[in-house]
This record gives C-alpha cells, structure tokens and sequence, in this order.
C-alpha cells in the first residue's frame, strides 16, 4: 500500500516522526558527504532528507510518484517537487550524481524495473542512497507509521537487488531502534535505545540505509515495452452501385 502525502507530513510532524527523520539524516549525510556540485534527486518522499544539500549543491529535485501524491518543497523559493511515475522518470541518460530513496523502493509494484530506470538516470560512477523498512523489525510491524506500510527488505534481498542491476553496496548501517511509539517516555530515551540496539546487534532495528555505487555496465538490459496505439477502423474503398432496372 502507498501511503497518501498527507499521511506522511503529518508523520514527520509529529514528534515520533521528528526523531525518526533526525536519526536517518544523520546516516543520510554522512553517507552523502560532500556534494558540492552535485545533481542530486530525492525519490519517493525524500524531502524531508534532502534540506542539507540546497545549499551546496548544483541542481536538487524530488521526484514522488503520482500514486502517492506530491507537496511543494522547499518551503521558501521555487519548489524543486515533480509529479512523476519513477518507473519512467522525464530525465535525459546519465542525468544524476546522487540519488536519494525514502519511502520509494518498498511502495513500487516492480522493484527490478525501478532499478533499471535508476541506473538510466545516474550518471558514471554515481552514487544510491536507499533508506527502507528493516523485514522483521519493529518499525515494518508497526502500521502507526509509513514505515509500516509496503514490502520490508533484509539485508540480502535488498543487496541482491543492488548487484543484480549493477550497484555496488559500500556502506551498511543500521538505524530506528526506538520503538514505534508517541508516548513521551520512550521518545525522551531515544538515545538510549540507540546506543543499547548497536550494543545488541542489528536484529532490533526499524529501517536499513545503504549507500551503493554505480557500475559501468548494466547488468540487465531495460524491458522492451509494448507500444500503445488505438485501432481505428478503416474506410475500404466501394465501386458506384450500379443503377436497379425498371
């Protein structure tokens, strides 16, 4: 299932959703580095991620697919927001340096073709962030938040993924080791939580973030896909009728 727009700003509004977005951009820019430069577009509803590249960056964009709906973002200046469907994205071959996923991979029907579009899009040696709902974790059970609505991955499918469409994984982490709840008293513990669940092992965690690298060559070709046309019925040509006798 997709979650509706409205439902994900009121998410990252609340106080669950703060913290939750203060955790996975610190994993997000440390990962991202510099990107002094750089073509940057935020996928699926990346925006509230994507703040700390405004400044530096050349060009930034986020692309959330129609099924979802789409907000105006940044709040001041231009909004940098386009309304599209990910698996055919209105950008030219090799058109971005990086590439940030929130909530896009666990809502999309056919995942292997969203990857081939990104690697169409990316260009040499670019670089994939993707943030998704750890399979068995507490967040992905969880249906209070976004996190829980979609396919979860674990470490191996998501991996297979990357490599089988010619992304190299680089960097692991592990994040969300809060529980999933508003109460007060478990929110003012995140750190807490944090620091216990690294302690613990990866079993504990909500959400996945991987940072992975382009290879040259693609892996698998994109699908050929039907051309759509309408049939419309042609007028044969008739000879004259002939005159009935009296």
């Amino acid at each position: 299932m997709t979650p509706d727009v409205s439902r994900l700003i009121a998410f990252y509004k609340s106080p669950l959703g703060k913290i939750a977005r203060a955790l996975l951009r610190e994993e997000i820019v440390r990962m991202a580095g510099n990107v002094k430069g750089q073509r940057l577009l935020g996928l699926g509803f990346a925006t509230p991620y994507l703040r700390f590249s405004l400044a530096q960056a050349e060009r930034v964009l986020a692309f959330m697919p129609a099924r979802q709906g789409a907000s105006s973002w940044p709040r001041e200046g231009p909004s940098h927001t386009v309304l599209c469907d990910p698996l055919e994205m209105p950008l030219t071959d090799s058109a971005v340096d990086l590439i940030i996923a929130v909530h896009a991979f666990e809502h999309i029907a056919d995942a292997e073709e969203l990857m081939r579009e990104i690697w169409r899009v990316s260009a040499p040696n670019a670089r994939l962030i993707v943030v998704v709902p750890k399979r068995r974790g507490m967040w992905s059970a969880a249906d209070s938040t976004p996190f829980g609505d979609g396919h979860p991955y674990s470490r191996g499918q998501l991996e297979k993924l990357l490599r089988d469409h010619s992304f190299v994984p680089e960097q692991w982490r592990d994040a969300l080791y809060l529980p999933p709840s508003q109460r007060a008293l478990l929110l003012k513990s995140t750190r807490f939580f944090e620091r216990a669940g690294r302690l613990f092992g990866p079993t504990l965690a909500g959400a996945l973030v991987v940072l992975a690298r382009k290879e040259l060559f693609p892996a698998v070709p994109r699908r050929k896909k039907a051309e759509r046309y309408v049939r419309v019925p042609a007028l044969s040509p008739q000879a004259a009728m002939a005159a009935l006798p009296d």
